[in-house]
Protein backbone atom coordinates (compact mmCIF):
# COMPACT_ATOMS: atom_id res chain seq x y z
CA UNK A 1 0.00 0.00 0.00
CA UNK A 2 2.77 2.37 0.70
CA UNK A 3 4.88 1.72 -2.47
CA UNK A 4 1.25 2.19 -4.48
CA UNK A 5 1.16 5.85 -2.66
CA UNK A 6 4.62 7.08 -2.87
CA UNK A 7 4.14 5.86 -6.57
CA UNK A 8 1.04 7.90 -7.22
CA UNK A 9 2.62 10.60 -5.00
CA UNK A 10 5.66 11.27 -7.53
CA UNK A 11 3.69 10.66 -10.52
CA UNK A 12 3.87 13.17 -13.18
CA UNK A 13 1.21 15.97 -14.55
CA UNK A 14 1.85 16.02 -18.54
CA UNK A 15 1.27 19.06 -20.50
CA UNK A 16 2.07 19.74 -23.91
CA UNK A 17 5.02 21.20 -23.68
CA UNK A 18 6.69 19.77 -20.39
CA UNK A 19 6.41 16.56 -17.43
CA UNK A 20 6.06 18.68 -14.24
CA UNK A 21 6.13 16.15 -10.65
CA UNK A 22 4.23 16.26 -8.23
CA UNK A 23 6.69 15.49 -5.50
CA UNK A 24 10.12 15.74 -5.08
CA UNK A 25 12.31 13.54 -2.82
CA UNK A 26 14.99 14.96 -0.72
CA UNK A 27 17.69 12.78 -0.39
CA UNK A 28 19.93 13.89 2.61
CA UNK A 29 22.62 12.47 3.81
CA UNK A 30 23.58 8.88 2.42
CA UNK A 31 25.34 5.81 4.73
CA UNK A 32 26.61 8.09 7.99
CA UNK A 33 25.40 6.19 11.23
CA UNK A 34 24.38 8.87 13.74
CA UNK A 35 23.17 11.43 11.36
CA UNK A 36 20.04 12.24 13.61
CA UNK A 37 22.95 13.89 15.96
CA UNK A 38 23.68 16.22 13.17
CA UNK A 39 19.98 17.22 13.04
CA UNK A 40 19.64 17.72 16.91
CA UNK A 41 23.16 20.70 16.52
CA UNK A 42 21.61 21.93 13.85
CA UNK A 43 18.08 22.61 16.38
CA UNK A 44 20.36 23.74 18.96
CA UNK A 45 21.99 26.43 16.25
CA UNK A 46 18.65 27.67 14.69
CA UNK A 47 17.40 28.26 18.83
CA UNK A 48 20.62 30.47 19.13
CA UNK A 49 20.51 32.12 16.16
CA UNK A 50 16.88 33.04 16.77
CA UNK A 51 17.63 34.02 20.73
CA UNK A 52 20.55 35.95 19.50
CA UNK A 53 19.40 37.51 16.33
CA UNK A 54 15.82 38.82 18.26
CA UNK A 55 17.70 40.14 21.06
CA UNK A 56 20.00 42.22 18.19
CA UNK A 57 16.96 43.60 16.50
CA UNK A 58 15.36 44.24 19.90
CA UNK A 59 18.18 46.35 20.72
CA UNK A 60 18.48 48.50 18.27
CA UNK A 61 14.46 48.96 18.01
CA UNK A 62 14.06 50.09 21.03
CA UNK A 63 16.96 52.54 21.61
CA UNK A 64 16.94 55.23 19.68
CA UNK A 65 20.76 56.15 19.81
CA UNK A 66 21.27 53.13 17.63
CA UNK A 67 19.13 54.37 15.02
CA UNK A 68 22.24 55.28 13.17
CA UNK A 69 23.29 54.26 9.44
CA UNK A 70 26.13 51.61 11.11
CA UNK A 71 22.83 50.17 12.92
CA UNK A 72 20.42 50.20 10.08
CA UNK A 73 23.05 47.84 8.41
CA UNK A 74 23.51 45.44 11.69
CA UNK A 75 20.04 45.90 11.45
CA UNK A 76 19.63 44.04 7.93
CA UNK A 77 22.29 41.86 8.87
CA UNK A 78 20.52 40.27 11.94
CA UNK A 79 17.12 40.13 10.25
CA UNK A 80 18.40 38.36 7.22
CA UNK A 81 20.26 35.55 9.81
CA UNK A 82 17.22 35.17 11.12
CA UNK A 83 14.76 34.99 7.93
CA UNK A 84 17.02 32.85 6.47
CA UNK A 85 17.94 30.32 9.22
CA UNK A 86 13.80 30.12 9.57
CA UNK A 87 13.52 29.49 5.87
CA UNK A 88 16.00 26.23 6.48
CA UNK A 89 16.19 24.65 9.27
CA UNK A 90 12.94 24.16 10.87
CA UNK A 91 11.70 22.44 6.84
CA UNK A 92 15.27 20.64 7.44
CA UNK A 93 14.38 19.32 10.45
CA UNK A 94 10.81 18.47 9.37
CA UNK A 95 12.14 16.88 6.12
CA UNK A 96 14.86 14.02 7.83
CA UNK A 97 13.96 14.09 12.13
CA UNK A 98 10.25 12.57 10.87
CA UNK A 99 10.92 11.08 7.88
CA UNK A 100 8.56 13.73 5.32
CA UNK A 101 11.02 13.74 2.35
CA UNK A 102 8.68 13.94 -0.18
CA UNK A 103 8.00 17.84 -1.02
CA UNK A 104 5.21 19.58 -3.37
CA UNK A 105 6.77 20.66 -6.34
CA UNK A 106 5.49 24.21 -5.89
CA UNK A 107 6.46 24.04 -2.14
CA UNK A 108 10.13 22.90 -3.55
CA UNK A 109 10.51 25.97 -5.59
CA UNK A 110 9.37 28.75 -2.84
CA UNK A 111 11.61 26.47 -0.13
CA UNK A 112 14.36 27.10 -3.21
CA UNK A 113 13.40 30.73 -3.61
CA UNK A 114 14.26 31.29 0.21
CA UNK A 115 17.13 30.15 1.02
CA UNK A 116 19.17 31.28 -2.01
CA UNK A 117 17.09 34.82 -1.09
CA UNK A 118 18.54 35.58 2.70
CA UNK A 119 22.05 33.55 1.65
CA UNK A 120 22.50 35.91 -1.07
CA UNK A 121 21.21 39.18 0.91
CA UNK A 122 23.48 38.48 3.26
CA UNK A 123 25.94 38.24 1.03
CA UNK A 124 25.46 41.91 0.04
CA UNK A 125 24.81 42.75 3.34
CA UNK A 126 28.49 42.13 3.73
CA UNK A 127 29.67 44.22 0.74
CA UNK A 128 27.49 47.26 2.34
CA UNK A 129 29.27 46.62 5.98
CA UNK A 130 32.38 47.00 4.22
CA UNK A 131 31.75 50.20 2.71
CA UNK A 132 30.87 51.64 5.87
CA UNK A 133 34.32 50.50 7.42
CA UNK A 134 35.86 51.95 4.40
CA UNK A 135 34.74 55.35 4.50
CA UNK A 136 34.78 55.32 8.32
CA UNK A 137 38.78 54.49 7.66
CA UNK A 138 39.69 56.13 4.62
CA UNK A 139 37.49 59.20 4.65
CA UNK A 140 36.88 59.79 8.57
CA UNK A 141 36.05 63.45 8.85
CA UNK A 142 33.49 63.19 6.09
CA UNK A 143 32.05 59.44 7.38
CA UNK A 144 28.49 61.47 8.78
CA UNK A 145 28.15 63.16 5.48
CA UNK A 146 28.42 59.90 3.28
CA UNK A 147 27.52 57.35 4.88
CA UNK A 148 24.06 58.75 5.67
CA UNK A 149 20.48 57.09 6.50
CA UNK A 150 19.24 58.19 2.88
CA UNK A 151 22.66 56.58 1.48
CA UNK A 152 22.13 53.28 4.02
CA UNK A 153 18.67 53.07 3.11
CA UNK A 154 18.88 52.93 -0.81
CA UNK A 155 22.08 50.79 -0.61
CA UNK A 156 19.82 48.04 1.21
CA UNK A 157 17.01 48.88 -0.43
CA UNK A 158 19.09 48.21 -4.26
CA UNK A 159 19.87 44.70 -2.58
CA UNK A 160 16.43 43.64 -1.77
CA UNK A 161 15.65 44.39 -5.08
CA UNK A 162 18.10 43.21 -7.32
CA UNK A 163 18.46 39.87 -5.26
CA UNK A 164 14.46 39.28 -5.67
CA UNK A 165 14.66 39.99 -9.59
CA UNK A 166 17.73 37.57 -9.58
CA UNK A 167 16.90 35.15 -7.84
CA UNK A 168 13.03 35.00 -8.88
CA UNK A 169 14.21 34.92 -12.70
CA UNK A 170 16.81 32.27 -12.17
CA UNK A 171 14.30 30.14 -10.30
CA UNK A 172 11.28 30.59 -12.76
CA UNK A 173 13.35 29.01 -16.01
CA UNK A 174 12.99 25.88 -13.52
CA UNK A 175 9.26 26.37 -14.79
CA UNK A 176 10.14 25.41 -17.98
CA UNK A 177 12.06 22.27 -17.60
CA UNK A 178 10.47 18.54 -17.93
CA UNK A 179 11.38 15.78 -15.50
CA UNK A 180 10.56 12.51 -16.57
CA UNK A 181 12.93 10.37 -14.85
CA UNK A 182 13.93 10.59 -11.56
CA UNK A 183 12.61 13.30 -8.68
CA UNK A 184 15.22 12.40 -5.99
CA UNK A 185 17.17 15.61 -4.96
CA UNK A 186 20.70 14.89 -3.97
CA UNK A 187 20.39 17.87 -1.28
CA UNK A 188 19.10 18.36 1.97
CA UNK A 189 17.02 21.10 0.45
CA UNK A 190 15.35 22.27 -2.92
CA UNK A 191 18.82 23.11 -3.98
CA UNK A 192 19.21 24.69 -7.26
CA UNK A 193 22.01 22.72 -9.13
CA UNK A 194 20.46 19.31 -7.92
CA UNK A 195 17.04 20.30 -9.20
CA UNK A 196 17.58 21.57 -12.58
CA UNK A 197 19.88 18.62 -13.11
CA UNK A 198 17.19 16.19 -12.88
CA UNK A 199 15.20 17.67 -15.90
CA UNK A 200 15.38 15.44 -19.15
CA UNK A 201 15.41 18.76 -21.70
CA UNK A 202 17.97 21.55 -22.37
CA UNK A 203 18.94 22.74 -19.07
CA UNK A 204 21.74 25.24 -20.56
CA UNK A 205 19.93 28.17 -20.24
CA UNK A 206 19.61 27.09 -16.37
CA UNK A 207 23.43 26.63 -15.97
CA UNK A 208 24.13 30.36 -17.79
CA UNK A 209 21.78 31.33 -14.49
CA UNK A 210 23.01 29.39 -12.06
CA UNK A 211 26.34 30.85 -13.16
CA UNK A 212 25.16 34.19 -13.35
CA UNK A 213 23.84 34.15 -10.22
CA UNK A 214 26.72 32.76 -8.89
CA UNK A 215 29.05 35.31 -10.55
CA UNK A 216 26.90 37.97 -9.03
CA UNK A 217 25.47 36.96 -5.46
CA UNK A 218 28.81 35.46 -4.27
CA UNK A 219 31.93 35.95 -6.09
CA UNK A 220 31.63 39.97 -7.29
CA UNK A 221 30.60 40.91 -3.42
CA UNK A 222 33.60 39.20 -2.58
CA UNK A 223 35.59 41.12 -4.86
CA UNK A 224 34.11 44.38 -3.66
CA UNK A 225 35.21 43.56 -0.52
CA UNK A 226 38.18 42.68 -0.79
CA UNK A 227 38.81 45.82 -2.87
CA UNK A 228 37.42 47.79 0.08
CA UNK A 229 40.60 45.88 2.28
CA UNK A 230 43.35 46.52 -0.16
CA UNK A 231 42.09 50.30 -0.11
CA UNK A 232 41.66 50.71 4.29
CA UNK A 233 45.34 48.61 3.70
CA UNK A 234 46.53 51.32 1.70
CA UNK A 235 45.13 53.87 4.25
CA UNK A 236 46.46 52.32 7.53
CA UNK A 237 49.84 52.15 5.51
CA UNK A 238 50.12 56.09 5.78
CA UNK A 239 49.25 56.37 9.48
CA UNK A 240 52.76 56.74 11.39
CA UNK A 241 51.31 55.50 14.68
CA UNK A 242 50.54 51.82 14.75
CA UNK A 243 48.64 51.89 17.89
CA UNK A 244 46.09 53.83 15.45
CA UNK A 245 46.64 51.24 12.60
CA UNK A 246 46.04 48.54 15.67
CA UNK A 247 42.56 50.64 16.44
CA UNK A 248 41.51 50.99 13.26
CA UNK A 249 42.08 47.37 12.28
CA UNK A 250 40.53 46.32 15.40
CA UNK A 251 37.07 47.76 13.78
CA UNK A 252 37.28 45.51 11.03
CA UNK A 253 38.64 42.01 12.33
CA UNK A 254 34.61 41.50 13.52
CA UNK A 255 33.56 42.03 9.78
CA UNK A 256 36.69 39.90 8.31
CA UNK A 257 35.79 36.81 10.33
CA UNK A 258 31.81 36.89 9.40
CA UNK A 259 33.20 37.63 5.70
CA UNK A 260 35.48 34.66 6.07
CA UNK A 261 32.77 32.32 7.78
CA UNK A 262 30.14 32.69 4.89
CA UNK A 263 32.39 32.80 1.94
CA UNK A 264 34.86 30.23 2.41
CA UNK A 265 32.07 27.20 2.70
CA UNK A 266 30.20 28.11 -0.24
CA UNK A 267 33.94 29.16 -2.53
CA UNK A 268 35.10 25.77 -1.37
CA UNK A 269 32.36 23.89 -2.29
CA UNK A 270 31.65 25.32 -5.74
CA UNK A 271 35.18 25.12 -6.36
CA UNK A 272 35.63 21.73 -5.31
CA UNK A 273 32.33 20.94 -7.61
CA UNK A 274 34.04 22.43 -10.97
CA UNK A 275 37.81 21.00 -10.51
CA UNK A 276 36.62 17.45 -9.50
CA UNK A 277 33.72 15.33 -8.18
CA UNK A 278 32.32 15.93 -4.82
CA UNK A 279 30.81 13.58 -2.51
CA UNK A 280 27.22 13.90 -1.66
CA UNK A 281 27.51 14.16 1.91
CA UNK A 282 30.84 16.44 1.93
CA UNK A 283 28.71 19.45 -0.18
CA UNK A 284 25.78 18.59 2.01
CA UNK A 285 27.76 19.47 5.35
CA UNK A 286 29.64 22.40 3.50
CA UNK A 287 26.57 24.02 2.41
CA UNK A 288 24.15 23.11 5.45
CA UNK A 289 27.02 24.86 7.90
CA UNK A 290 27.21 27.98 5.32
CA UNK A 291 23.77 28.53 5.99
CA UNK A 292 23.61 27.77 9.22
CA UNK A 293 26.76 28.79 11.51
CA UNK A 294 27.61 32.28 9.91
CA UNK A 295 23.99 33.33 10.94
CA UNK A 296 24.72 31.68 14.44
CA UNK A 297 27.92 33.55 14.86
CA UNK A 298 27.35 37.23 13.53
CA UNK A 299 25.97 39.13 16.42
CA UNK A 300 28.06 37.06 18.54
CA UNK A 301 31.13 38.23 16.79
CA UNK A 302 30.42 41.60 15.71
CA UNK A 303 27.86 43.25 18.15
CA UNK A 304 29.23 41.82 21.03
CA UNK A 305 32.68 43.69 20.56
CA UNK A 306 30.26 46.59 19.88
CA UNK A 307 30.58 48.89 22.67
CA UNK A 308 27.47 51.11 21.72
CA UNK A 309 25.54 47.74 22.05
CA UNK A 310 26.53 46.50 25.11
CA UNK A 311 25.89 49.85 26.99
CA UNK A 312 22.26 49.54 25.47
CA UNK A 313 21.53 46.33 26.81
CA UNK A 314 22.80 46.98 30.51
CA UNK A 315 21.00 50.14 30.11
CA UNK A 316 17.76 47.64 28.97
CA UNK A 317 18.31 45.24 31.41
CA UNK A 318 18.67 48.10 34.52
CA UNK A 319 14.96 49.18 32.97
CA UNK A 320 13.00 46.29 33.35
CA UNK A 321 10.60 46.69 35.58
CA UNK A 322 9.45 43.27 36.07
CA UNK A 323 11.55 41.17 38.56
CA UNK A 324 10.98 37.75 37.05
CA UNK A 325 11.81 39.32 33.54
CA UNK A 326 15.21 40.14 35.37
CA UNK A 327 16.19 36.57 36.31
CA UNK A 328 14.90 35.01 32.79
CA UNK A 329 17.10 37.70 31.37
CA UNK A 330 20.17 37.63 33.88
CA UNK A 331 21.91 34.55 32.50
CA UNK A 332 22.12 35.49 28.63
CA UNK A 333 23.33 38.91 30.41
CA UNK A 334 25.91 37.24 32.43
CA UNK A 335 27.12 34.97 28.97
CA UNK A 336 27.07 38.03 26.93
CA UNK A 337 29.03 40.38 28.97
CA UNK A 338 31.38 37.65 29.80
CA UNK A 339 32.34 36.91 26.84
CA UNK A 340 33.00 41.15 26.88
CA UNK A 341 35.68 40.43 29.87
CA UNK A 342 37.19 37.38 28.39
CA UNK A 343 37.63 39.05 25.10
Amino acid sequence: TDSLLNKEATSPRFNNTFVRPVNFYLSGFSNIPHITYYYVFLCFVYIMTVIGNGLLLSVIYMVKTLHTPKYMIVFNLALTDLCGSTALIPKLLDTFLFNRRYIVYEACLSYMFFVMFFGALQSWTLVTMAYDRFVAICFPLRYHSIVTKPAITAMLLFSWVFITCQVAFTIALIDRLSFCGSVVVDSFYCDHGPVFYLACNDTSLNNIMAMAAFLLLICFPLVLIAITYVSISIALSRIASAEERLKALKTCSAHLILVAIFFLPILSTNVAALASSIHPNARIINSSLSHTIAAFLNPILYSLKTEEVLNSMRRLYKQIPDWNLQVCFSPWMTMIFGYQLWQ
